[in-house]
């Protein structure tokens, strides 16, 4: 699990340790030393740690003006023990949202696992984005059966054609385009 970095084509573009508003601006990064695990695997020390045991990101690219986030998550993703959507919406989603990001889109495919609890705080995500949206990109099959199970599908924007984007190809603004068509041939 060491050698899944986050994706780094884009980091000439934006940098979240580099970004006033970013909630992990002045990150330092150290490439030699791991400190990170989820469970007992160490993980690359580019992940970012927002106080989840299991559960890191890279905010890969914002964008103020448009309004959005593109954010990469690795390892499992566990609200029933850690309750990971709450220190998820409280330590980086809410800062973001005040900085008047309301457009999400999340990337899965290295969330190896979720673990369901309650929705309250997806509800409360969805209700605080007002005009904008949350789309889950690439996760694995298992886990969008699991949100599926949860019922979070109403809160959240996931499978069909969000499941196989092939979002290395892009850059973040052409990615956030076909996103938010997609989305918005869906809400229509």
């Amino acid at each position: 699990m060491h050698d899944l970095e986050p994706h780094f084509a884009w980091i000439n573009l934006y940098s979240a340790a580099a970004d006033e508003r970013s909630p992990f601006f002045n990150r330092e990064y150290n490439e030699f030393y791991f400190d990170k695990t989820v469970y007992n695997y160490y993980i690359h020390p580019q992940w970012d740690h927002f106080g989840s045991n299991t559960l890191y990101i890279k905010i890969l690219f914002a964008d103020y003006q448009e309004g959005f986030a593109i954010i990469e998550m690795m390892g499992e993703w566990n609200d029933a023990l850690y309750n990971d959507i709450m220190q998820l919406k409280r330590e980086v989603l809410e800062l973001l949202m005040q900085e008047g990001i309301n457009k999400f889109i999340l990337i899965g495919e290295n969330v190896l696992n979720f673990h369901a609890s309650d929705d309250s705080y997806y509800e409360e995500w969805f209700q605080d984005v007002e005009e904008g949206w949350i789309a889950m990109l690439n996760f694995r099959s298992h886990v969008v059966d699991e949100f599926r199970r949860e019922r979070i599908d109403y809160y959240l924007n996931f499978g069909g054609e969000l499941d196989e984007v092939a979002w290395r190809k892009l850059g973040p603004r052409p990615l956030f385009a076909l996103i938010d068509g997609v989305l918005g041939r869906r809400l229509n």
